[in-house]
């Protein structure tokens, strides 16, 4: 038996750092990416994406918001797809599961409220095994259950879930909605599929975390890294075979974080530029970026780096979210270039003393400086 396994959706999340229109286009692609995981389906030959949890954003989604996942994966109708709740969809009462039930689901579309067997592969003799959340926190292992769930001999049991693997890596155990580290041990899983984790975690050959299918927070490592963009394509051989698991990239965009980047030359900020390039250098609309810049400049060197990554590095990527700026270094000699007198020339100099005296104003100063040069350069480049 061959199916996907994908999680925490999150349809309607909202990113604050974003423009509207980067924020439009990141929500469109977090629904663009179900077709995908279809199309993924239909070419290795699965006939169910599981989805472990985290379909929604918000247990209270806009009416649009509510349909516009189960509208996408009705498109495939020759794929089975089944959804459980998880943390932030919890199946509470008049909740988004209770909506979606009064309105009606596609054929190949099963949300699995209850816990319990339930058959869904016939020729395969695969049960699926679901812990249900009903509120987005609780204190007990709602996978206990499947030890001793029944189902026929020699079927492939396949569970289903959403929370935190108690006690892995060593770190502290999660308070809320644990998962027994060994669960698809002592309850006979040939798979257990999980969700919560947003980025492709194994932790073991049959328990693993897929991660969420489109890439949704800033990362230090390569690719989509921590941030997840993968699905999980899952072949069971037999009900204690161990599954054979390939990742996939599903993913449009890449995420990255770069930290302490310190510009103090001309050489620097062009290596900037060339490095985010190269994130994604056939497809940098794609690319997402939070750069933490520090650094001190001079006058051309500032005007370089408003040209090259404030206006064209900033129009070439998805976005380019900076944290600090490069500081303008700036003296006397720079100031001829507003001329020898004038008032132009007397409120650079005013401005120069205040940011040399340094505190809160100072600062101010030197930003209100920086901007002078670099107005007064771009006035002659027109004039030129």
């Amino acid at each position: 038996m061959k199916f996907i396994h994908t999680s925490d959706w999150q349809i309607g999340r909202t990113f604050r750092f974003a423009d509207d229109d980067t924020l439009g286009a990141l929500q469109a692609e977090r629904l663009e990416v179900i077709r995908r995981l279809g199309l993924l389906a239909r070419q290795e030959g699965a006939a169910h994406v599981l989805v472990a949890g985290d379909v929604y954003e918000h247990e209270t989604p806009a009416e649009r918001t509510l349909h516009q996942p189960i509208e996408r994966m009705r498109d495939f109708a020759d794929i089975q797809w089944h959804l459980i709740p998880g943390n932030h969809d919890a199946d509470q009462p008049e909740g988004v599961w209770a909506r979606l039930a009064r309105s009606g689901l596609p054929e190949n579309v099963t949300v699995h409220r209850e816990p319990g067997p339930i058959l869904i592969d016939t020729a395969h003799n695969a049960w699926a095994l679901p812990a249900v959340l009903k509120r987005r926190h609780v204190l007990t292992d709602l996978t206990a259950y499947m030890d001793e769930a029944e189902t026929p001999p020699d079927a492939l049991r396949i569970g289903l879930a959403h929370g935190s693997v108690v006690g892995f890596g060593g770190e502290v155990e999660s308070e809320h909605n644990p998962v027994a580290l060994d669960r698809a041990r002592r309850a006979g899983l040939a798979y257990l599929a999980l969700g919560d984790w947003h980025g492709f975690c194994q932790i073991d050959a049959r328990t693993i975390y897929s991660g969420t299918p489109e890439t949704d927070r800033f990362t230090t490592g390569g690719g989509g890294g921590g941030g997840g963009g993968e699905a999980v394509v899952v072949t069971l051989h037999g009900p204690r075979a161990e599954p054979e698991i390939k990742r996939h990239r599903t993913g449009r965009y890449t995420w990255k974080k770069l930290d302490d980047v310190v510009l103090t030359s001309e050489q620097d900020i062009l290596a900037l530029d060339a490095r985010i390039r190269s994130i994604a250098p056939d497809n940098p609309g794609a690319v997402l970026v939070w750069a933490a810049v520090s650094g001190l400049l001079s006058v051309d060197d500032m005007a370089l780096y408003e040209s090259n990554i404030l206006k064209r590095l900033s129009g070439a990527v998805a976005c380019l979210r900076l944290t600090g700026a490069p500081q303008l270094s700036a003296g006397l000699d720079d100031l001829d270039r507003f001329g020898s007198g004038g008032a132009v020339r007397a409120a650079a100099e005013h401005l120069l003393a205040q940011s040399e005296a340094g505190g809160a104003e100072g600062q101010l100063a030197s930003e209100a400086l920086q901007r002078l040069f670099l107005f007064w350069q771009e006035m002659g480049a027109q004039a030129g």
